[in-house]
């Protein structure tokens, strides 16, 4: 297992060891005494799977104040760009963000810690993504952010996309009321 540094400090890529030949491959998408032995999670409480069509953009979404979730995503089937973005009061790195291209070919995965907002656009013709979350959802917690906020700068790679209703109504960081937002613990 190789763990890869983003921009932003805990969010990390995280490639398996891939073992293949021509009948196929294996690999383990996650070991709880190898991803503790990283400082990565080694408890999970939800599992969720999602299939979308070339252009779908989901997020930018998080929980708080109850339950926010860590989240460990991966692609089975396509490509997607994936995002995450440091909400976090007082964090040196608020407002920042990651990419992280992750397919079915490329195999890694990407660790989002609580904290922060996360989000994908699909860039094959359809993409099965999968994620580990730390906490379960809470509907109550549930808040987004808008994808196109020009105070975040991602350079998403696709001009159009499809949004559900709620992601088209979020809000930019900006307007999110500071106790809708993580605070930052060094």
């Amino acid at each position: 297992m190789k763990i890869i540094e983003t921009e932003l400090p805990g969010c990390v890529a995280i490639e398996p060891a891939v073992h293949g030949d021509e009948r196929g491959f294996f690999y383990e998408g996650w070991n709880a005494e190898r991803f503790g032995e990283h400082g990565l999670p080694t408890r999970f409480v939800q599992h969720n799977v999602s299939r979308s069509q070339r252009g779908v953009l989901r997020g930018l979404h998080y929980q708080w104040p109850n339950n926010p979730q860590g989240k460990l995503v991966s692609v089975l089937e396509g490509e997607v760009y994936d995002i995450a973005v440091d909400i976090r009061r007082g964090s040196p790195t608020f407002g920042q963000h990651a990419a992280v291209v992750l397919s079915a070919d490329n195999k890694r995965h990407f660790w989002i810690p609580e904290g922060f907002a996360h989000g994908f656009l699909v860039l094959s013709e359809t993409a099965l993504f999968t994620y580990l979350c730390t906490a379960p959802y809470d509907r109550a917690s549930d808040n987004s952010l808008r994808w196109d906020d020009p105070q975040l700068g991602i350079d998403w790679p696709l001009a159009e996309v499809s949004l559900s209703a709620k992601d088209v109504g979020a809000p930019l960081l900006a307007d999110v009321a500071p106790e809708r937002l993580p605070q930052y613990a060094a």
